[in-house]
């Protein structure tokens, strides 16, 4: 998903001791009419996190009534991200929008360089003035396909295969279970880590690996479609990551989805209007602002089910409903989270356990 191996976790971490006060004066103005393009590590249509940005851009595109010029396949360094950047910039863009953790440090020295041009970068870690940093709440979307998963396991042992055992990542694993339980409180995930975030050759075996231990619903969190693929190949369901994944997949019966058109529309519409004001911080989005959200594809989850499924979805959306709610313990019995209390974000960008019924392996 645009990241390197470093760990993200730490340079959140980072990220979040080192901000100075009153980063942002008054509201970012734009000079003259947007005119966003997307910048994309990958090639656009890589059928995961980046074929998710080109998407939303063309929904942005329909619903604003703008032309939104895309560059792909510009990887992580600075010596490639700058000339792209500053090739759209002479051409008129004056809201960039790129794609990559790796971009983070480059779009800062843009965003000091070009304090007229916003910045706004999925995955990032910088922040200024006019930059905001954006990320999904996945692990939202992850407990309710946790849910779907749980609910059609005849065994109750679910697979997982994901990239690095990250914040981010583990998260995503651990609501997967959480949502699992919910549905049947005996379930568990055995999790797979590849070390690589787009390996289809090592998610195959992955998923092979975890399907010949009587595991009958494959998660993941890696950027391509191979756990589905594999998942239908040996007759068991699957829940998928990024977008959809029953376009290449049969067995799968939820995903959660990127639905970047839902948070960049309306920040576009206030950045041309001067009332855009990026945090700190960067944003965390949930469901309700553009985050992830699910697409429930398959027809193996019963209707009733995909009703309560819907309905726990909404009670996140209404702000009823958290996932990390206390009272939590990890599977040592550790408690992380206080009865009446709610996991922080700075606890979920550093987590480093798994609740109960998770089983990790390498």
């Amino acid at each position: 998903m645009g990241m390197t191996r470093i760990s993200r976790t730490l340079l959140w971490a980072l990220a979040l001791s080192a901000v100075p006060a009153a980063l942002h004066a008054e509201p970012f103005k734009l000079e003259g009419a947007p005119s966003p393009a997307l910048v994309i590590f990958s090639q656009k249509n890589d059928g995961g996190w980046s074929q998710s940005l080109d998407e939303a851009r063309v929904k942005v595109e329909k619903e604003l009534g703008l032309t939104i010029p895309v560059v792909e396949n510009v990887p992580e360094n600075a010596t490639a991200i700058r000339p792209a950047v500053e090739l759209l910039i002479d051409r008129g863009a004056n809201i960039i929008i790129g794609s990559a953790f790796g971009y983070s440090d480059t779009f800062l020295e843009l965003a000091k360089q070009y304090p007229n041009v916003a910045f706004i970068n999925p995955a990032g870690t910088t922040n200024a003035a006019n930059l905001q940093s954006i990320y999904g709440r996945t692990y939202e979307s992850q407990y309710l396909c946790g849910m779907a998963a749980g609910a059609i396991s005849k065994t109750g042992k679910l697979g997982f295969v994901a990239a690095n055992p990250f914040g981010l990542v583990n998260w995503t694993v651990n609501a997967y279970a959480l949502g699992a339980q919910k549905v049947n409180p005996n379930a568990t995930v055995t999790v797979v880590f590849t070390g690589a975030w787009n390996d289809p050759v090592k998610e195959r075996a992955a998923t092979e690996a975890l399907i010949e231990q009587g595991i009958d619903v494959i998660g993941q969190h890696v950027d391509s479609p191979t756990p589905q693929i594999v998942a239908e190949e040996k007759g068991v369901y699957g829940t998928g990551h990024h977008r959809d994944l029953g376009e290449f997949s049969k067995a799968t019966q939820c995903s959660s989805v990127w639905v970047w058109d839902r948070y960049l529309a309306p920040t576009i519409t206030k950045i041309a209007a001067g009332e855009w004001e990026p945090g700190p911080y960067g944003a965390f989005l949930s469901i309700k602002e553009g985050g992830t959200d699910i697409a429930l594809s398959g027809d193996a989850v019963p209707e009733d089910m995909k009703k309560q499924i819907m309905d726990e979805r909404q009670a996140i959306v209404d702000g009823k409903k958290q996932v990390y709610a206390g009272p939590l313990s990890d599977r040592d019995g550790k408690e992380r989270v206080k009865a009446g209390e709610v996991l922080s974000d700075a606890d979920l960008w550093g987590m480093d356990w798994y609740v109960k019924g998770v089983i990790s392996q390498q």
